[in-house]
């Protein structure tokens, strides 16, 4: 059911549903709404609209485009932290205490004045909920017991954040720009927070309004969230309280389109404005047509993932062979035409200490070596789970006979977006295929997911990618990413980081295999349309039509 929350959004979500049946039908002439963004998208992966709780790419562009931050990334300039929220920011001398001053007037979307006490609020209940997403602020130290005091407001307009090691304060202000920290207007979330008994889902008699949020909104972005239907649509309304650059648009739908032929033609018959996922020859055609076309390199890697519970798998001499087993050439040239590139490192090309460096290619005679070495010569059989979304799909296939070639029987299951992703953070695939977009462009955001893992047990709290996959990482790897948030100096740190890919490349249970380049097409009617550098920073705001 679609969720309302008030009379006036009955009245307004009314209006979105007849839209939307509209945008569903399949007529030749169709013709979007004068004042309404409509994209095709694969939105299967949301799973909560809950910034202290959503973990997932789609999630965080809605998010991005509903809910502020104290600061955020320069679209710009990648490089640089500037305020959202935060009109300054002051760190003291000895690197542990940052003080953030609120720029003045602000509001949320709710007309509830935006202050300190709002910011440290959501510190505490994104690490009280311990959700998916928490460890990036539990990383400075921030526990249950000590958040309201590490995290607190000074003054309305005033906010400390005190932090357990001095590290290099582009990283600690570049964590801050994640969905995680996004400020969640507390007068409302508290109205909407249950009681409940303490448990293994909520560690304190409040569930800080986690069920509410699912599909609630308590934000102050460009846009309010109105609606979101799991595989069918989110809805977005202007926000009129937003301080920034005012919406051109009164509302925008991302419909859920999973097919790429699909968005095209959807596009070209007019039926929305915007094809998303758009496969190499679909862009082609969309080009052909006369119809516009963009594009933009992400820090998104595309990986799959040997689960180290799987014996066969944790093999060394497997992990090996299975780098050798993937045909990169074709699928760049074919699969990837247009939409990414070959990038063999865990750091996307454009941060800090990415590496250039691609020493793989399909090589069976090697692989099978390996295997045989690993007492496997007669190979054996394993699953993968993948979304039903290319290009991870055709991807797996062309792996799954580059396999065969070396006698290993892959199982392809696939599933939508929520559904492998929830198994694979549950631990129990074999072989997982995905992608990973950096949640702060910083190098740290990619090098903890792919190279720490405290605790390798079940119950582990650091749900990073090398726990999803049991990889039971090196002392030594974890000490040398540790190491590197230390360092001040960004040559020195850089070159941590190139040496740490080096190692993690050649020992690691992750196969990464190309970097996404984001592309869409759209309609000329529109204005103002652009990609961002990465996953969270594709904004709608500045949209319109003519």
């Amino acid at each position: 059911m679609i969720h309302l929350r008030s009379k006036n959004l009955r009245a307004l979500s009314a209006g979105v549903a007849l839209s939307l049946i509209a945008l569903a039908a399949p007529q030749a002439f169709a013709a979007t709404p004068a004042d309404t963004l409509v994209e095709g998208f694969a939105i299967d992966d949301i799973i909560t609209l809950d910034p202290g709780e959503a973990f997932e790419l789609s999630t965080a562009e809605v998010t991005a485009n509903t809910y502020s931050k104290l600061v955020t990334l320069d679209p710009a300039d990648t490089s640089k932290v500037i305020g959202d929220l935060a009109a300054s920011w002051t760190i003291s001398d000895d690197g542990m205490t940052y003080t953030f001053k609120l720029k003045p007037g602000l509001k949320f979307a709710s007309g509830n004045p935006i202050t300190a006490e709002d910011v440290a609020y959501s510190f505490e209940r994104a690490v009280k909920l311990d959700k998916s997403p928490a460890f990036l602020l539990t990383q400075f130290g921030l526990k249950g017991d000590n958040v309201t005091e590490k995290a607190k407001a000074t003054a309305p307009d005033t906010f400390v954040f005190n932090v357990d090691k001095a590290y290099a304060p582009s990283f600690v202000l570049n964590v801050l720009t994640a969905t995680v920290a996004s400020v969640v207007d507390k007068k409302v979330a508290v109205e909407h927070s249950k009681k409940v008994t303490p448990s293994a889902d909520y560690k304190y008699e409040t569930d800080f309004a986690n069920e509410w949020l699912k599909t609630g909104f308590a934000g102050s972005g460009p846009f309010k969230a109105v609606t979101w239907r799991a595989n069918e649509a989110v809805v977005l309304e202007a926000n009129p309280n937003y301080y920034g650059e005012k919406p051109k648009l009164k509302r925008v739908i991302y419909r859920y389109m999973k097919e790429s032929a699909g968005q095209r033609l959807a596009l070209e018959n007019g039926d929305i404005d915007v094809a998303r996922n758009l496969e190499p020859g679909d862009l082609e055609a969309v080009a052909k047509k006369g119809l516009a076309t963009t594009s933009a390199p992400k820090g998104t890697v595309y990986y799959f993932s040997l689960n180290q519970k799987n014996k066969n798998l944790a093999k060394p001499e497997v992990i090996e062979a299975f780098k050798y087993l993937v045909d990169y050439d074709a699928i760049g040239a074919t699969l990837i035409k247009g939409i990414g590139e070959i990038h063999q490192t865990f750091l996307p090309k454009g941060q800090l200490g990415a590496l250039d460096s691609n020493p793989y290619k399909l090589d069976v005679a090697k692989a099978k070596e390996l295997l045989a070495k690993a007492g496997l010569k007669d190979g054996f059989t394993v699953t993968m789970d993948v979304r039903n979304t290319q290009p991870v799909t055709g991807i797996a296939e062309s792996v799954q006979q580059t396999l065969a070639q070396a006698g290993i029987k892959l199982e392809i299951i696939p599933g939508d977006g929520k559904q492998t992703l929830t198994k694979f953070r549950a631990r129990t695939h074999d072989i997982y295929i995905g992608q990973w977009g950096s949640d702060y462009f910083d190098p740290n955001s990619n090098a903890e997911t792919f190279t720490i893992n405290y605790d390798n047990s079940d119950e582990g709290k650091n749900k990073t990618l090398a726990w999803r996959n049991a990889w039971d990482v090196p002392k030594d790897l974890e000490d040398e990413a540790q190491g590197a948030l230390l360092e001040k100096d960004a040559a020195k740190r850089a070159a941590i980081y190139e040496d740490l890919q080096k190692k993690v490349l050649a020992q690691s249970p992750f196969v990464v295999i190309f970097q996404q380049t984001e592309v869409a097409g759209y309609s000329s009617k529109l204005k103002g349309f652009k990609l961002g550098p990465s996953f969270d920073t594709n904004f709608v705001n500045t949209v319109s039509k003519d």
